[in-house]
């Protein structure tokens, strides 16, 4: 091993973007199965921010917690047993992480090799950190749970999130028509310049999605959406029903908004929740999503949407503030 100690961030308390601190922490040669990279760049992702701030499915380790699913880099160095991955291959991580003992927000990381794939030799740090959670969701999500077909609609809330703008390519993908939510004229262009067959913004006000299930049904010559993906969930979730065409199915996979939902009404269709761990941590589900996800990376189908790029693990309050901001379209990004 090239270090003994590696920049990485933690935090100590849970908070805003201030709690975290950066801190030489002891980096251990790589055990059986295990792999050490030298991180190149940082994907950031909601559920980071959650996490931090206490509010995710699981609660940090205190009072030490890591940060972190996604990293690019180079494999540095393999532990005994280790025989998909060789010393200078250019890889990613997700899969299976814990964040608090896991997470990659640092300059040197040591994990299981299960939670790190060969990234594609045509692909920069930069594209790979913003790339493997966004798309394996969105693949996970809307072909493996949700079943879309060529020639389905979709409705995407949220649409200028990583994970909204990389479904919006996976439905492109197939030959489904993505309608994708915003809650702003001002993201309109850029979700159709994505491919979005059309945009509907919701506003701010709480009857937004009264709004969305109304131009669903609308741009579906009344049918609806055969297929409908969340991550706002609250109040609004009830009137997603409208939007949904008989039988369809109603895939949620995040709860930004925190308050207690009302299930929708207007059956028959079915709810599923998604957690992309239930897929990419299985060994079949893995080869799938990895698959699924190398073609489009290596063919250029899927171009990941980079909202900012900072530099310096020194950055990451700045990029955390950023991210809560809601400003933004697509992924963030961390260089190092």
């Amino acid at each position: 091993m090239p270090a003994t100690t590696a920049r990485t961030v933690l935090f100590h308390d849970i908070g805003g973007p201030e709690v975290l601190t950066i801190e030489d922490v002891p980096l251990p040669d790589p055990g059986p199965g295990q792999v050490a990279v030298r991180v190149e760049a940082l994907g950031l992702n909601r559920a980071e921010a959650l996490f931090r701030a206490g509010t995710y499915y699981y609660q940090p380790a205190l009072p030490a917690s890591r940060l972190g699913y996604e990293a690019s880099g180079v494999v540095e160095a393999i532990g005994e047993g280790v025989t998909e991955l060789a010393v200078g291959d250019p890889v990613l991580t997700g899969p299976g992480i814990e964040m608090s003992a896991q997470g990659v927000y640092a300059e040197r990381v040591v994990l299981p090799e299960t939670a790190v794939l060969r990234r594609p030799a045509s692909v920069d740090a930069v594209t790979g950190a913003a790339a493997w959670l966004t798309y394996t969701t969105a693949y996970g999500a809307l072909l493996e749970t949700a079943g879309l077909k060529p020639g389905d609609h979709v409705l995407i809330t949220g649409a200028s999130s990583g994970v909204g703008t990389a479904a919006i390519q996976v439905a492109r993908r197939i030959g489904a028509i993505p309608l994708a939510t915003t809650r702003t004229e001002a993201k309109r262009q850029a979700l159709l310049d994505l491919g979005a067959a059309e945009v509907i913004v919701s506003g701010e006000t709480s009857d937004g999605m009264l709004t969305v299930a109304k131009e669903t049904r609308r741009l579906t010559d009344g049918r609806g959406a055969q297929v409908v993906f969340d991550a706002i969930g609250g109040p609004a979730f009830r009137h997603l029903g409208d939007a949904i065409a008989q039988g369809g199915t109603l895939v949620v996979y995040g709860w930004l908004d925190p308050r207690p939902a009302e299930i929708p009404r207007t059956w028959p269709f079915t709810i599923h929740t998604y957690a992309n761990f239930s897929l990419t941590t299985t060994p079949g589900g893995r080869r799938r999503s990895t698959a699924f996800l190398d073609a489009g990376l290596t063919d250029g189908g899927f171009r990941p949407v980079i909202a900012e790029v900072f530099e310096g693990l020194d950055a990451i309050r700045d990029a955390h503030r950023l991210m809560e901001s809601n400003t933004h379209t697509g992924k963030i990004v961390v260089r190092l």
